[in-house]
Order: structure tokens, then sequence, then C-alpha cells
């Protein structure tokens, strides 16, 4: 057996004395006194006087471990590799019964593209014509997408595309958090399998319901986040370019970003697969 990394065993060590605070915290017991040495003592090794800092308990008090160790902070959390495949997937969602969306759908739309992609876009949920045809962004705003995945060199065939909910919403209105809830995981399976290097998020729904994050799309726009150690850039979801072009500007900005940092991190180039 290996001996342990002194990080290892700080580590360890940090383990042990949470397991002992929360020991003493049980008990109902806030302070603990240092005792003296038996000599120190002069009692046969009974406490003679109690610690100087019992005398004030806010002193005695047990310090938070974060303050024992500032520099000591866990490892980064990561994606790990799955060997699922899409099929098994979306096998799981076969006449999907898990929210009120099953109600009035024609498809259920999956994720499609490259399986081996640098790069995944995800939207919130399909519309009419991604409800009609089984297939994400294909309508007016998936033809944009389209132009604007070709803009940063790539095609659409060596992207990853889908949404967070796989079924339309009445009206094309946002998908609710517990509509999103139940659909998320499957998402999440699709991501750990293909592993992609950056995720481009379309709007505030998929943004918030990804990162878990509350903040607007407005604000994060155009600076790359992070999910579990895969690089995310939030930006304005073709649809609603569609109604302020003005927007577009903006969009492309942020794509310039990604297409950046891609070709940054690319051994050869940054076509299709990898």
């Amino acid at each position: 057996m290996n001996p342990e990394s002194p990080i290892e065993q700080l580590q360890s060590l940090v383990t042990d004395t949470k397991e002992q605070i929360a020991y003493y915290q049980e008990l109902g017991i806030e302070l603990v006194e240092r005792p003296l040495s038996t000599e120190a003592s002069g009692s046969g090794g009974i406490l003679a006087c109690p610690s100087p800092l019992a005398s004030n308990p806010e002193q005695a008090r047990m310090p938070a471990l974060p303050g024992l160790f500032p520099d000591l902070k866990p490892p980064a959390e990561t994606i790990p590799k799955s060997t699922e495949s899409f099929e098994q997937i979306h096998a799981d969602l076969v006449n999907c019964l898990r929210c009120p969306l099953h109600q009035c759908r024609t498809n259920i739309v999956h994720t499609e593209g490259n399986r081996r992609a640098r790069l995944m876009f995800v939207g919130e949920a399909p519309g009419a014509d991604e409800d009609a045809q089984a297939r994400p962004f294909v309508g007016r705003a998936g033809q944009l997408l389209t132009k604007i995945i070709e803009s940063i060199g790539f095609q659409r065939e060596a992207v990853l595309i889908g949404n967070v909910n796989r079924c339309r919403p009445p009206e094309n209105r946002a998908p609710t958090s517990d509509e999103a809830a139940m659909c998320k995981p499957f998402l999440l399976r699709e991501i750990a399998v293909v592993q992609p290097e950056v995720i481009v998020v379309l709007g505030n729904t998929a943004m918030r319901n990804l990162l878990d994050n509350r903040e607007g799309i407005t604000k994060l726009r155009g600076h790359f986040q992070d999910y579990k150690g895969i690089k995310v850039m939030p930006t304005f979801h073709p649809a609603y370019l569609l109604r302020d072009p003005s927007k577009k500007r903006e969009t492309w900005e942020d794509l310039k970003k990604v297409r950046d940092y891609l070709e940054s991190t690319a051994k050869i180039s940054i076509g299709p697969g990898r």
C-alpha cells in the first residue's frame, strides 16, 4: 500500500476533526479546555485549573474549519466520462410522462449532432417547427443559429445542439422550473458522454437551468462561466435576435470568444470532430 501524501494526511486530519467537532456538538459541548500536564497540575493528572481561554467563551469556542486551513481547497468538481450511448439515454425517454408537457407534444425532440463535438449549443425547449420535425432548432431561430455556427468556422453537423426540455411548452412559453427539473438530467447525461470543451447556453432559461444561476443573460453574456470543468458561454437566444436584431453584434462578440478559445486549445484546427 502506498503511503499517504502530506495533502492526503492533512485532508484525513480535517475529516477526523470535523467528525470530532460534530460529536461534541451532538453532546451539547461548546467549550473545550486544554488540560495541564501531570507535572504542572501537581494532582496526579487531575486538572488543577481551567485553561485561561475558559474565562473568555468567545475565544475558547472551537474555530470553524475553513479558518484553520484557508489554503486547503477541495478538488474542483468535474463530470466523470460516461460510457452510455445516446441511444440508451433516449430509450429512457420513450413515451415520457414525467411532466405535463407530454400532453400537448407531437414529438420528443432529442439532442442531435456530432457526438464527439468540442462545442455544444443548448436552448430552452422546442418550438412548433421542432415539435413537428422532432429535431432541435429547425425553424427561423434554428436557421439563424446555423448561420451563427458557420460564422465561427463550424458546420452544423460538427457541433451538438439540444435543449434543456425536449417537449414543446404550450404557446412557446418558457418551461417551468419543475418541467426543467424533469428533463435536465438527460441533458447532463449527454454532456457526460460527449464532454464538450465549450457549451453555449442560449437565453436566460437555458443559462439558469444549466448553471443554477439567477443572474440575467444581459449581465453574464460574453463572460465564460464554469460548469464542472466545462467552459460555458451565455449569449442571446436566436429567437430573441429575430425580435431585436441590434443584439446580433453582441452575440457575434460572444461567439468570437468561443472561437478564439477553441482555436487556442485545438491540436490542429477547429474543424469537424476532434
